[in-house]
């Protein structure tokens, strides 16, 4: 890339949409304010865990630990249920690793959006936040990825997940079935929120979110298939339909003068 690209770059990169420099802390209060929907969902969902988590013998404090680092509500799920069953601890960690792999494929695709000159700090930080609602916000969000947007939910969000946990362990025991079990749809909605707007902009991605729902529904009732882990089997389709859709609608660069 010859300086002209690489100052063109530049301007992209601290310009949005409407064309308003983009400063550190602007960013960072964009963040924030798409964390708070993300937190509620995170909030009602790990509230559930901490209930399971107590059953298990988890106390609140090495709850609320797991959910300041592990930001993955199936992972975090997978090893608490293992830490109940006393799996050893080369099948926690094989366990964990499963659950979590399809996180592999979503940071080679976020790293897409990086600017080449991004520090590497930042890349282990946005990698460390990265869950299947972060990477939603931040793939629809114009532009390359400022790391302080993803540090702006982060702020929101994770301590949403860690006292939803805490509380769940503490006093889950006290709310009807119901109610938890309504809790936990919460999440799904919020994530919805998150897709369907590109969608309705871009046919293309809004055919490719029904695609994906057909099939992982498809996979899901489907004998032998449905007995593949289901993070497995998330990683399959993504690779199945990001591969599709590569091919099918390839993503034109622009090239440099």
């Amino acid at each position: 890339m010859d300086h002209c690209s690489t100052n063109t770059f530049i301007v992209e990169l601290e310009t949005d949409m409407t064309n308003k420099p983009q400063t550190t802390k602007r960013v960072y209060l964009e963040g924030m304010k798409v964390g708070l929907p993300i937190g509620a969902g995170y909030f009602a969902v790990s509230f559930s865990l901490g209930i399971m988590a107590a059953k298990w013998g988890i106390t609140w404090l090495q709850g609320l630990i797991t959910s300041l680092f592990v930001n993955a509500s199936a992972g975090e799920y997978a090893g608490f249920e293992a830490i109940g069953e006393k799996v050893l601890p080369t099948t926690l960690i094989l366990v964990t690793i499963v659950v979590n792999i399809r996180y592999v494929l979503m940071a080679l695709s976020l790293s897409q959006k990086m600017s080449p000159d991004l520090k590497m700090r930042h890349r282990v930080g946005v990698g460390f936040f990265l869950t299947d609602e972060f990477f939603g916000a931040s793939v629809v969000r114009p532009g390359p990825l400022n790391p302080f947007y993803t540090y702006g939910i982060a702020t929101v969000a994770v301590p949403c997940w860690s006292i939803g946990t805490v509380l769940g362990i503490v006093l889950g025991d006290a709310l009807p079935k119901n109610i938890v079990s309504a809790l936990s749809v919460a999440l799904f909605g919020m994530f919805i929120a998150i897709i369907i707007p590109v969608g309705k902009k871009n046919k293309i991605v809004l055919g490719l979110i029904a695609v994906s729902m057909a099939l992982s529904a498809a996979f899901r009732y489907t004998p032998v298939i449905n007995r593949v882990p289901e993070s497995v089997r998330i990683v399959i389709l993504t690779v199945i339909i990001a591969a599709a859709a590569a091919i099918l609608f390839p993503r034109r660069e622009v090239e440099d003068d």
